[in-house]
């Protein structure tokens, strides 16, 4: 009783531990080195004994409890996390353990705070739901997906790639990563785990896990996907039960019958629970410094082989289905996928041979679609984030299929959904409704005077969305041509299901600023070549995580390190948004590097076959890739260049911009030797240039203040204004203006002149700087890579989402703008976090 006691102690100090310095007071405050080693610990201490988690579990929901009587806001994701944490790993509840069920009372309670605090209890009362029907469900899932295990009827998987470059990180961190993408299990061994622990996850200290384990090694890898397979199948109809009880006492029935059928071990007797870590995720590393993900086309070329088997059995069945559905919707968006099979189109041809496919029907398509839009009213589903990559006018994506036979069968409908079907449907529906005039009610209201033999056909996307039915949408369809029936939407009209898709692609990113502008102009670049050929999207949803790294000029030469190195103030922001992602993941910049190599210590008793232990970098990127689940939205910009020839271009950013004499400085700097050579003078001795600056000063209103001055400056830069807590309540998107002006130049007896210079800042959301018989360079994202000579005019403005490209309708119209941007969205980086960007 003594020794339990000690452990509960323990236990409890280091949740407290885990949770100090996260309320609303220290959130500006720097967290000290070491700080993102309490979750670590926590998470190390409790593994040590299966019961442990038990413990934590309750010391959790007492935390709980507390919070919600103060309203402590900035404890309730994490302790969230760790709750969902403790139950995902615990091995077993006992039969007469009331912990889920007292946690559902808990977390019911707080389903009546604000967003988004209740959507994250809203999912965690459904996961503890899950648990209590299908014990140890989440688990199994979550290793299903991450070593991309296809099971019948439950097709998902999960695929992290980790980017890295030798001149952004230590070789300590490429060898970790190297180690994570060698680590994944082979199938036999993730099917021996899982089967583990789906046993002893429902029976407990009945199930003998040395002789069952024994047992399961024995089988060949068929046996072990078949006996799985109706587990795992037993499970999931288990968790669509609604009654809890009734459904565990099905579900080990059918897993004594199974466990029969096999000759495993009899159920019965006491034995020890053991704890089951959760095998390393499958893992691609690279190296990268481009401003595009071509290489993740890499992993695509990869991952069709995986896919392949993943298709359904029943796939005629559907094939005829799909058929079926053309010929009574007519238009229905969802069945117009046109998805080519990718796994037959080789690596480097992936653009081209869908560009081929695209080029074809489905421009009568997108047309088609797009002429649809303008009739649409305010109910139209909107993607819930930037993290889906949603283009303008594109068709509900599917599954993919993967044989040749599916291309021709597309083919034959998209012949027949053009050249005859749409106009039958659209001839059909101007029958069905009795009153034309009704047009001009409201849309809402137009939905009711329909017959109830039209609404059948509705297509299955419109029902969805609560968008207009598709038999008035007929008849509205003339009035395109009508300025007045115009209506222009800042939102896609169809945006994909990103829940629709069978795989997910987790992109690690490890990198200072410069490394997250390169993050914004390479998604900037996806964008815009998914818009018109998707490739990875089609296949993949994405996720994108960022661990910031401190960088310095060359990690071997100690004569230029610490010359030029890098900011981090994009992974300081987000840590600001999420208090819980700068303790654990910023915290790692200032740990020294032998401490994030060591690993965790053995197991007291180790297993046969047991894994090697992961260092703590590699648990704590994994820990960040499975629990971080809400992106934050991070701004991009853009700015238009142009040359003294005439030439122009357009560049994307995220953090910073330097013109001048900082730009023309980092350029020598990243010559490496030869800086020293050339010299590095100041704003001082740099020589001045004469700008002709327009900006527009932000406020809170939205109106714009524009001021067009000309200056005498040496530099002119522009970073995310937002670095201080208090500066997140600010509504608008603005940049910090930071102007070196030259007050006086003087000479000096040595015939060189100086400059006295004055500094002054503005926050601004637009720019323009236009160089008086003079030109300048620019550098984006503190990056030596992307720094441009002989720049005469520089605008610089938030960055948009394309545009649609069906544009007849807005020519025609005279309600047209004359800024585009009231077309647009804006264009942000999504960013997994923990919490998302709390109020």
């Amino acid at each position: 009783m003594q020794h339990t006691t000690c452990t509960e102690d323990r236990i409890y100090h280091a949740l407290e531990r885990c949770l100090h310095g996260l309320s609303r007071d220290a959130v500006s405050s720097r967290w000290a080195a070491g700080l993102c080693l309490n979750c670590w610990s926590l998470q190390e201490l409790v593994s040590r004994d299966a019961g442990n988690y038990l413990i934590l579990v309750e010391k959790i929901l007492s935390k709980a409890k507390e919070v919600q009587e103060k309203c402590d806001y900035d404890l309730v994701t994490p302790l969230a996390l760790l709750f969902y944490y403790a139950v995902l790993y615990a091995p077993h509840f006992p039969p007469g353990s009331d912990l889920l069920l007292k946690a559902a009372s808990v977390y019911h309670s707080f389903l009546t705070w604000p967003v988004p605090y209740c959507d994250i209890f809203r999912e965690l009362l459904t996961f503890i739901s899950n648990e209590l029907k299908a014990p140890g469900i989440s688990f199994q899932r979550l290793v299903r997906t991450e070593q991309g295990l296809p099971v019948k009827n439950y097709q998902s998987s999960t695929v992290t790639v980790l980017l890295l470059n030798c001149s952004e990180v230590q070789s300590e961190f490429l060898s970790i990563a190297q180690k994570l993408s060698a680590s994944e299990p082979p199938q036999r061994a993730t099917l021996v785990v899982l089967l583990e622990h789906l046993y002893q996850a429902n029976f407990g200290t009945r199930c003998d896990l040395d002789s069952l384990h024994h047992v399961l090694k024995s089988k060949t890898l068929e046996e072990l996907s078949e006996i799985y397979a109706s587990a795992a199948d037993a499970q999931e109809i288990a968790a669509t039960s609604s009654d809890p009880v009734l459904a565990r006492e099905r579900l080990q029935t059918v897993l004594r019958d199974i466990a029969g059928a096999a000759s495993f071990p009899v159920i019965a007797q006491p034995r020890k629970i053991h704890t089951i870590p959760i095998p390393a995720a499958r893992c691609y590393a690279y190296s990268w410094d481009q401003d595009n993900f071509d290489i993740l086309n890499d992993v695509l070329s990869k991952e069709c082989s995986v896919a392949e088997p993943m298709a359904s059995e029943n796939e005629e069945e559907e094939d005829e289905e799909e058929e079926e559905e053309v010929e009574t919707d007519g238009c229905s968006p969802e069945r117009d996928s046109l998805l080519s099979p990718i796994c037959a189109i080789s690596k480097d041809s992936v653009y081209s041979a869908l560009s081929e496919e695209e080029s074809k029907p489905s421009r009568s398509l997108k047309s088609f679609v797009s002429s649809l839009k303008d009739c649409m009213d305010s109910g139209y589903a909107e993607d819930s984030d930037e993290s889906s990559l949603d283009m303008v006018g594109r068709p509900e994506l599917k599954i993919e299929k993967t044989h040749h036979r599916y291309r021709h069968t597309l083919t034959n409908k998209i012949y027949k959904l053009f050249k005859s079907k749409s106009q039958l449907v659209l001839r059909r529906d101007l029958k069905d409704c009795p009153d034309t005039g009704s047009l001009s009610l409201p849309l809402r209201r137009a939905e009711s005077l329909c017959t109830p033999q039209a609404k059948h056909r509705i297509p299955a996307r419109s029902r969805r969305a609560h968008s207009l039915p598709q038999h008035v949408l007929s008849q509205r369809l003339p009035a395109l041509l009508s300025p007045q029936h115009l209506s222009l939407h800042r939102r896609p009209f169809l945006s994909y299901d990103e829940d629709a898709k069978v795989s997910t692609l987790r992109v690690v990113v490890f990198g200072s600023d410069r490394i997250s502008g390169k993050v914004a102009r390479a998604y900037s670049n996806l964008r815009l070549k998914e818009s018109t050929c998707p490739s990875l999207t089609r296949y993949f949803k994405l996720q994108f995580f960022y661990i910031p790294v401190k960088r310095s000029w060359a990690w071997g030469d100690p004569t230029l390190a610490g010359k030029q190195s890098s900011t981090n103030d994009i992974s300081h922001y987000i840590g600001m948004l999420d208090p819980w992602y700068e303790r654990n993941i910023l915290g790692l910049m200032n740990l020294p590097m032998d401490v994030l190599c060591q690993s965790a210590k053995p197991e007291a008793e180790p297993q046969e076959d047991s894994q090697e232990q992961l260092p703590i970098l590699a648990d704590m990127i994994l820990y960040y890739c499975r629990f971080a689940t809400r992106p934050v939205l991070l701004q991009l910009y853009q700015t238009e260049l142009t040359f003294i020839g005439g030439e122009k271009t357009t560049e994307v950013f995220i953090h910073s911009l330097e013109l001048g004499h900082s730009a023309a400085t980092r350029a020598i700097k990243a010559s490496g030797p030869g800086s020293k050579r050339l010299g590095i003078d100041g704003d001082r001795e740099a020589i001045p240039l004469t700008l002709q600056i327009a900006y527009s000063k932000t406020a809170i209103s939205g109106r714009s203040h524009w001021n067009d001055v000309e200056k005498v400056c040496t530099s002119v830069n522009l970073s995310k204004a937002c670095k201080k807590y208090e500066e997140l309540a600010s509504k608008t998107e603005c940049l910090n203006l930071t102007m070196t002006e030259v007050v006086k130049r003087q000479n000096s007896k040595s015939k060189k002149s100086f400059n006295q210079i004055s500094v002054s800042q503005i926050k601004v959301d637009k720019v323009q700087i236009i160089g008086v018989q003079s030109s300048f360079a620019v550098c984006l994202d503190q990056d030596e890579q992307k720094i441009l000579q002989s720049v005469t005019r520089c605008e610089i403005s938030v960055c948009y989402k394309p545009r649609d490209s069906d544009l007849f309708a807005l020519r025609r119209s005279s309600l047209l703008p004359q800024d585009p941007s009231e077309f647009h969205s804006l264009l942000c980086l999504p960013i997994a976090t923990f919490s998302g960007a709390l109020p």
